[in-house]
């Protein structure tokens, strides 16, 4: 039986059993894109985390049903909006690589990880009025240095970039 111990306007915490755990009462899952471009380049999001105080570097990603309009939404839908979104890029594909817990051992959410490509750029991205995302476009084959170049100047790298891009290998053309 899951007991509430608290809940936020995005955030509960739940206790079953001895566990407490974290969970989002109005989201259904977590949608997490690797958007790969014709020419080679990873479309990245840079944005500050306030868990993390600090920048982090990662896929475009958003909650699935989280807002009344989209609840019931298709994951591969929620994965084409957010990527729209936050990069200003439409993909002509979408291929899911995996769903994966998001953290298994803090919260009962699973992530839902697409590799988007036959990209269209369509607007800036950037996210909506209350997101501050920085857009940037990486060819693969500079992706550790730049990577190494945001950690010097303080930023924070998500994994999810080194496991998309594992997944979707097999997908992807050699560059």
């Amino acid at each position: 039986m899951k007991i509430t111990l608290f809940e936020g306007k995005f955030l509960g915490l739940y206790q079953r059993g001895r566990w407490e755990f974290a969970a989002r009462p109005f989201a259904d899952a977590a949608v997490g894109i690797l958007p790969v471009t014709a020419e080679g380049e990873l479309i990245l999001v840079e944005q500050y985390r306030e868990p993390l105080e600090r920048r982090v570097i990662e896929i475009p990603a958003g909650l699935c049903g989280d807002e009344p309009e989209f609840r019931g939404e298709a994951f591969a839908a929620t994965a084409a909006r957010e990527l729209l979104e936050e990069t200003g890029y439409r993909a002509g594909k979408l291929t899911e690589l995996i769903v994966t817990p998001t953290s298994a051992g803090m919260t009962s959410e699973y992530t839902h990880l697409f590799l988007a490509t036959e990209l269209v750029h369509e607007s800036a991205g950037g996210g909506t009025e209350h997101e501050d995302i920085q857009v940037h476009r990486v060819p693969l084959a500079d992706l550790r240095p730049w990577l190494a170049a945001c950690e010097a100047r303080g930023c924070a790298i998500d994994a999810k970039i080194h496991a998309c891009l594992w997944l979707a290998a097999p997908f992807l053309p050699a560059h």
